[in-house]
């Protein structure tokens, strides 16, 4: 299975990190998740079955932060 990568806007510090990632994590599919700071990207393993890729970015949105795309591999 290949990551999912998405591009992450807004974020500055480790506390945004830590929503990112709580808020991706609660949704359905997402198997992991892994937030980076520097590039602004987060990886997701998910079940594509499950995943939603407009709940996703809503999850995003919602923390506080804003949604920039679907990176490809």
């Amino acid at each position: 299975m290949n990551p999912l990568l998405l591009k992450i806007g807004g974020m500055s510090c480790q506390h945004c990190v830590a929503h990112v990632t709580q808020a991706l994590q609660e949704l359905p599919g997402v198997i992991s998740v892994s937030v980076d700071l520097a590039s602004g990207r987060a990886t997701l393993e998910i079940e594509e079955a499950y995943f939603n890729m407009d709940e996703a970015a809503e999850a995003i949105a919602e923390a506080g932060y804003d949604f920039l795309g679907q990176i490809e591999p």
